[in-house]
């Protein structure tokens, strides 16, 4: 999925040399006379590093420890943007990416959300997965925090979408095959290498998939109160995920809603608040001091720490799967 050739603008091209840091893959000097992938964020990075393998370099750009949601490109990104063989990214997760490319990218672009089917941000439980509805044919959807939300239409824009799919592991696969297919569009002596990378990671992928179908199946408890709507696609695993605030991991909970997720967690007998890396864990923490519960860390995956720097994609999200089968009794 080509886009068109964007212009190079003059300021850029006089500062296409600036080196950038990646967050992932190899440094960017270090294939300063090969091909290169740029990535606005972690999971697209990763993806994008295991397919293209050796040949190509991969940058991040955001860096390790940065809320990607807040990412601003300093004159160091834009020049990456523009000189690159490739972006990859998805529109309306990172506002200041999309007028990068819009103003200076001047390759292609993979638009991660045309080829994932997003799904609608309050629709995860109408999924299907496996050609049957997921759930018990109950919705919780009026127990907890969108009790009064509505249906979106069918059409939308990435507004109305929720952004996260990469907590499915089958629609990372199907990010894994569009990037294979891009580069070996743009490196056809090397497409072989590319595709076969990319049907590697599919079978990872598959596997981590089928892992997460086993070990959430049977729990005593289906309802997981994450720190941002991070988690929803979570839903095609029999789960129901409520959140303390929404998309946006920096907006604050009201009173009312704080209230009725505790009214929810009382009435469900759970055990456990997630909080998360990369945002402030003290209104999760403190909802759930005051229920006498427990807190663990689920990790929305949109980037590295510190703490998690040895760890990639497929670790963290075996992480999750084993927080997620301890709070809820599977």
């Amino acid at each position: 999925m080509l886009s068109a050739t964007r212009r190079w603008s003059p300021l850029v091209a006089a500062l296409a040399s600036v080196s950038l840091l990646a967050g992932c893959g190899a440094a960017a000097d270090e294939g300063a006379e090969g091909r290169e992938v740029v990535a606005s964020f972690y999971p697209l990075a990763w993806v994008s590093e295991r397919v293209a393998g050796d040949g190509w370099t991969v940058t991040n750009l955001t860096a390790p420890g940065q809320d990607s949601h807040d990412l601003e490109l300093s004159i160091d990104a834009t020049a990456r943007l523009s000189e690159a063989d490739l972006v990859v990214y998805l529109e309306g997760f990172q506002p200041a990416v999309d007028d990068g490319i819009d103003v200076n990218a001047s390759g292609p672009t993979l638009e991660a959300g045309e080829v994932v089917d997003l799904v609608p941000a309050l629709d995860h439980g109408a999924e299907e997965h496996d050609g049957e509805a997921h759930g018990d044919g109950e919705s919780h959807a009026d127990e907890g925090t969108h009790a009064d939300e509505e249906t979106h239409d069918e059409e939308h824009d990435h507004g109305d979408l929720d952004p996260h799919f990469w907590q499915d592991p089958e629609r990372m696969a199907l990010l894994a095959e569009a990037v294979a297919d891009e580069l070996a569009e743009l490196d056809p002596e090397n497409a072989g290498t590319f595709r076969g990378n990319a049907e590697e990671l599919v079978e990872e992928l598959t596997a981590l998939d089928a892992d997460y179908e086993e070990g959430l199946s049977g729990c005593r408890r289906d309802i997981v109160v994450a720190s941002h709507d991070a988690f929803g696609y979570l839903e095609k695993y029999d789960l129901h995920v409520e959140a303390i605030a929404g998309l946006d991991p920096g907006t604050e909970p009201t009173p009312a809603v704080l209230a009725e997720l505790a009214d929810l967690i009382r009435d469900e007998g759970l055990t456990t608040v997630f909080s998360e890396r990369l945002a402030s864990p003290e209104v999760a923490e403190t909802l759930a001091a005051d229920l006498g519960i427990e807190t663990a860390v689920l990790d929305p995956l949109e980037g590295l720490t510190d703490e998690t720097a040895e760890d990639d994609y497929l670790s963290l999200m075996r992480a999750n799967l084993t927080a997620l089968e301890e709070a809820n009794g599977c």
